[in-house]
């Protein structure tokens, strides 16, 4: 109990600071996107009358995005919640969806349902054959208007009341002998419990890691006291929740929920607002907010901190609450969450950790972040370089994904290279390997400064409507006028897809490379109507604007260059294309929407001819790639032999 009231004190001496955070909810949440509706409230299904609650209510938004500080409870939905989410998603896709298999449902659920590997993705778990034996009646109850009864879920809940009651039993058992046989416990001891792994990739029985997490949680309160048994108290309640059947049955429908939608939609994905980051997955990858760490393994009582810490955290370090929220037994999800909720507060938050070598807990005090006025800011430069190219240069430039503000990122880009050296470029090489896309206004965006003004991809919805983007036009100052080619291989995809597929339909500029990875679909963020969680919907499918399809097509390069690139990511060649992908869109061919007065002629594309040398270059197929854009020329080959630098090694 003396933890407790400790923790609980710690937290009312923040309540001054938290009190600037109250807002509405819908002020809160702040998207990539338009969304469709404000989240009014955060429904709950169970308190947990004992678990620190956070004072990071209202984070900040120096990323563009704003999350919530998560409530550390299971996401749940109630059985009208669930329906109604999956009749949105049916009915938002772009497409019409596929039949959904009862076995895919239960497998998908069971793995959604367990963040720990205790409740069903373990191989001694009860839960998987529950969830197959309801999976048709629980399939129904999603898909279906008729929600009398809802029994499926119930069942699968009751089940989970008796296997998480024997797991928690077993748990407490383990905790409570290893503190009264443990004694003085040496430091080395103390730290190795509260380090070690005990979350596998491969997943051991769930009541031998019952068992692992009680004797760690134990040996920790016997080498700290009674400092750290309010947290041990809050992993115990997160582990083994004690949910009558229909707290558990609404946790089963919200990782049914998650399951459905990513089975109906392979880019899709749901989540509660407590953990809706993973939503954004895509987007904050591209984009990353400020983390407390890079690299951190979960353990019985916290997070240890294994690489890139924040100051004043040190490698070592176990985290055992962030701004007064426990982080044992929280699922990766809302971990997640809550470090970009604590980096984008505007107060500084304190985070308690152990430290190797010490016997208490200390706390730190993550300062507040700097304003920023990310509107003046200077757009950011791409990784760019220049090779020989005859009398002057090519410029190359590598686009590693496409951000939003990729327009402005290309332009700065530009407008550095050109003025960095007298000689002159010849033409510019955009790098898209490996370019797995990301946001549609950034692509369109950046193939303005090739193609300003001009009718791009026709997209179409559900109902039929398509719309059409269009290109904008930047000042004259950053149209690019001279050539340009786009470098390709079978990882460019999607909005990367976009800028090589309008420079070719508009014969702008060639494709170079492999084909192409063949998404031609976009995604987009809305509210789910339950109000409870956020939606990442496949809506629209795009041609390019000769209404070429590129869904599960790809494009085909203007030059067909065999030759494997290097992957900057370990994603590699030779990866499943979008037309492999289970239940993926279908292929959509648009109308032709040019605006033919600026589609060049083939000459137009072509580049000047080197008259000399090309290279060297410190990758090979870069060099491969303009040498066959000298061939293409209306001149004579270039005479040089291909020669890699000496210091190749990658692609930057």
């Amino acid at each position: 109990m003396a933890g407790n009231v400790g923790l609980l004190a710690g937290l009312a001496a923040l309540s001054a600071l938290s009190a600037v955070l109250v807002a509405g909810a819908a002020a809160r949440l702040v998207r990539p996107t338009a969304v469709a509706a404000s989240i009014a409230d955060r429904p709950r299904s169970v308190d947990l009358d004992s678990e620190p609650r956070s004072m990071l209510d209202e984070p900040g938004t120096r990323q563009g995005y704003a999350f919530l500080a998560p409530t550390g409870q299971p996401s749940s939905l109630t059985c009208e919640q669930a329906h109604r989410i999956v009749r949105q998603a049916r009915a938002a896709l772009a497409y019409e969806p596929g039949p959904v298999a009862p076995g895919a449902l239960a497998a998908a659920a069971a793995d959604w349902l367990d963040p720990h590997g205790l409740w069903s993705a373990a191989p001694d778990s009860p839960i998987p054959a529950a969830l197959d034996q309801h999976a048709e009646a629980l399939l129904h109850e999603l898909e279906e208007a008729d929600l009398s009864g809802c029994s499926a879920a119930r069942a699968v809940g009751d089940a989970l009341v008796r296997w998480t009651a024997e797991l928690g039993a077993r748990f407490d058992e383990s905790r409570r002998q290893t503190r009264s046989a443990s004694g003085a416990l040496p430091a080395s001891v103390l730290h190795a419990a509260a380090e070690g792994v005990v979350f596998e990739d491969d997943v051991r029985p769930a009541r031998q890691l019952a068992t692992l997490l009680g004797e760690r949680a134990g040996r920790v309160e016997s080498g700290v006291g009674a400092a750290v048994t309010a947290y041990v108290d809050v992993a115990r309640a997160r582990f083994f929740p004690s949910f009558d059947g229909e707290q558990w049955a609404d946790v089963v429908r919200a990782a049914a929920v998650r399951a459905y939608v990513q089975l109906v939609d392979p880019h899709g994905a749901w989540a509660s607002v407590d953990e809706e980051a993973s939503v954004y997955d895509v987007d904050l990858d591209a984009r990353p907010p400020d983390r407390l760490w890079d690299d951190g393994v979960r353990t019985a009582i916290g997070v240890r901190v294994e690489s890139g810490p924040m100051d004043p955290l040190q490698v070592g370090d176990v985290v055992v609450a962030i701004a007064g929220m426990a982080t044992a037994g929280l699922p990766v999800e809302q971990l997640d969450q809550l470090v970009y909720a604590t980096t984008d507060a505007p107060v500084s938050a304190p985070i308690v950790v152990l430290r190797r070598g010490e016997r208490a807990l200390r706390t730190l005090d993550l300062p507040a972040p700097d304003d920023q006025d990310t509107d003046s800011e200077p757009a950011q430069q791409l990784p760019a370089y220049r090779v020989s190219f005859g009398a002057g240069d090519a410029l190359i430039v590598e686009i590693h994904d496409v951000r939003s503000d990729l327009g402005d990122e290309l332009a700065a880009t530009l407008r550095a290279q050109t003025t960095a050296s007298a000689r002159a470029v010849s033409g510019l090489l955009l790098d898209l390997r490996d370019d797995g896309g990301g946001s549609t206004e950034g692509a369109i965006a950046a193939i303005g400064l090739f193609l300003p003004g001009v009718p791009l991809f026709p997209m179409v919805r559900r109902d039929g409507l398509i719309e059409v983007d269009r290109a904008p036009e930047p000042p004259l100052t950053d149209q690019w006028t001279r050539p340009v080619a786009t470098l390709v291989d079978g990882d460019t995809a999607s909005a990367a897809e976009m800028i090589a597929g309008a420079l070719a339909a508009y014969r702008r500029g060639l494709v170079l490379g492999s084909s192409t990875y063949g998404k031609g679909c976009a995604q987009e963020y809305l509210d789910d109507v339950a109000h409870v969680g956020v939606l990442r919907l496949t809506t629209l499918l795009y041609s390019l604007p000769d209404g070429s399809p590129v869904q599960g097509v790809g494009l085909e390069p203007s030059i067909f260059l065999p030759a494997p690139t290097p992957a900057r990511s370990g994603a590699g060649h030779g990866r499943e294309r979008e037309a492999d992908v289970q239940n993926a869109p279908p292929t959509w061919r648009g109308p032709d929407v040019r605006d033919r007065s600026r589609v060049l002629s083939a000459a137009a594309a072509s580049w000047p001819d080197p008259r000399g040398t090309v290279g060297p270059c410190r990758d090979a197929s870069v060099c491969r790639a303009l040498f066959a854009l000298a061939a293409a020329s209306p001149g004579k080959r270039p005479t040089a032999a291909l020669t890699p630098a000496p210091a190749a090694s990658g692609r930057r």
